[in-house]
């Protein structure tokens, strides 16, 4: 799937959720849908979760 196919999607689900579930509703599946992303990078093996918590932790600097 290309970026602009996927850009869509997920703009479209927003303004879905927006609509029918309100304010609250938008920004909660905004927030699974990034913890879905997150999920499926690391199980892709394109995110080192090891990695990020070090930085996050600041034992790693990005550069």
């Amino acid at each position: 799937m290309s970026p602009t196919v996927s850009g869509i999607a997920i703009g479209a689900t927003l303004a879905i959720s927006a609509l029918v579930f309100g304010f609250w509703g938008f920004l909660l599946v905004a927030l699974f849908m990034i913890i879905g992303a997150v999920i499926g990078r690391a199980a892709e093996g394109r995110l080192d979760i090891g990695g990020v918590m070090d930085a996050l932790r600041g034992k790693r600097s990005s550069s």
